[in-house]
C-alpha cells in the first residue's frame, strides 16, 4: 500500500486544487501520496485473469474507463464491456479497442441488457452501482459464471457521517442480501466473502477529490454546501494527522446451473 506524504497548503488552496483535478474513469492516481486504501485479500484482478483464460465469451458490466479489463493478460475471443457515462465510454474504447474488445453504451447496465439470452460464459463487474440479477442470469450460458467485487455495507461511513451526521444502521449492500437476490434469480452462490479495509486521507484536498469521484459516499456533496465541514476536516487533519475511515468490500461468485 502506498505511503502517505506530507501535503502542505491552506485549506482553500487544497480544495481549489482538488476541484480542478480531472476525474474521468476510475483512475485514483491523483491521490498517490495523499490517500491510501487497503486492498482485499482475494485479489480481484488475479481472479478475473484466471477466469477469463478458460472461456470464449466475457461481459464486463460498468467497466468505467476499462482500466481493469484492459490489463487482463488474455481476453476471450468475444469480449464486451458496458458503460453508461460518455467520458468513460471514450476512455474505455481507447483502451479496449486495441485489444479487440467491444464497448457498448448501456445506462447503468439495466434493467435490460442489450444482449441475447445465454450469450456469455463469464459476466464480471467491479463495484457495480446496482446489480440486475435477473439480467445477469439471462445473458449467462448454462454453466456460466458471475464474478463481482462489490462495495459492502457502510463503506467509508466515517467520511459520510463527518459530513452528513449519523446514518441508518441498515444498508442495501449487505452480502447476504446479494446471496438472496442471486439465488432468487436462479444462480448458485459458490463464494461470498467480505472484508473491512483501512483507508486514510492526508489532506482535505484528497477528501474533496474522493467525494467528487465516489459520489455515493456523500450523495449531495459540493464544496459550497459543505465548506464549513471541509474547514473542520482540514483543522482536524492538521491537528491530529490523517483522517482514518474504513471501506468494506465483498466478493461474490456464482454459477448458472447447466
Amino acid at each position: 500500500m502506498p505511503r502517505l506524504g506530507t501535503v502542505e497548503g491552506s485549506c482553500e488552496a487544497l480544495i481549489e486544487e482538488a476541484e480542478a483535478a480531472p476525474i474521468e474513469g476510475w483512475d485514483f492516481s491523483w491521490l498517490n501520496g495523499r490517500a491510501t486504501e487497503e486492498r482485499p485479500s482475494w485479489g480481484y484482478s488475479r481472479l478475473l485473469a484466471e477466469r477469463a483464460k478458460d472461456v470464449s465469451t466475457l461481459l464486463d458490466l460498468q467497466t468505467g474507463g476499462g482500466e481493469l479489463l484492459s490489463q487482463v493478460p488474455r481476453l476471450p475471443p468475444l469480449t464486451v464491456a458496458t458503460e453508461g457515462w460518455e467520458p468513460n465510454v471514450r476512455r474505455a474504447s481507447r483502451r479496449l479497442h486495441p485489444r479487440r474488445a467491444w464497448v457498448v453504451v448501456a445506462q447503468e447496465d439495466g434493467p435490460t441488457l442489450p444482449f441475447g439470452s445465454e450469450t456469455f460464459d463469464l459476466v464480471v463487474s467491479r463495484h457495480p452501482v446496482v446489480t440486475w440479477w435477473d439480467e445477469v442470469t439471462r445473458v449467462l450460458r448454462p454453466g456460466g459464471r458471475y464474478l463481482s467485487q462489490q462495495v459492502g455495507p457502510h463503506s467509508m461511513r466515517e467520511v459520510t457521517e463527518f459530513f452528513m451526521g449519523p446514518q441508518p444502521a441498515t444498508s442495501p449492500r449487505m452480502p447476504e442480501l446479494a446471496r438472496e437476490n442471486a439465488g432468487t434469480a436462479g444462480l448458485r452462490v459458490e463464494d461470498l466473502t467480505m472484508e473491512r479495509l483501512r483507508a486514510t486521507f492526508a489532506d482535505v484536498g484528497a477528501v474533496v477529490y474522493f467525494l467528487r469521484l465516489v459520489i455515493w459516499t456523500v450523495p449531495d456533496f459540493s464544496v459550497q454546501k459543505y465548506r464549513d465541514r471541509l474547514t473542520a476536516m482540514h483543522r482536524e487533519i492538521t491537528t491530529n494527522g490523517p483522517f482514518v475511515a474504513h471501506a468494506t468490500r465483498f466478493l461474490i461468485e456464482a454459477t448458472k446451473p447447466g
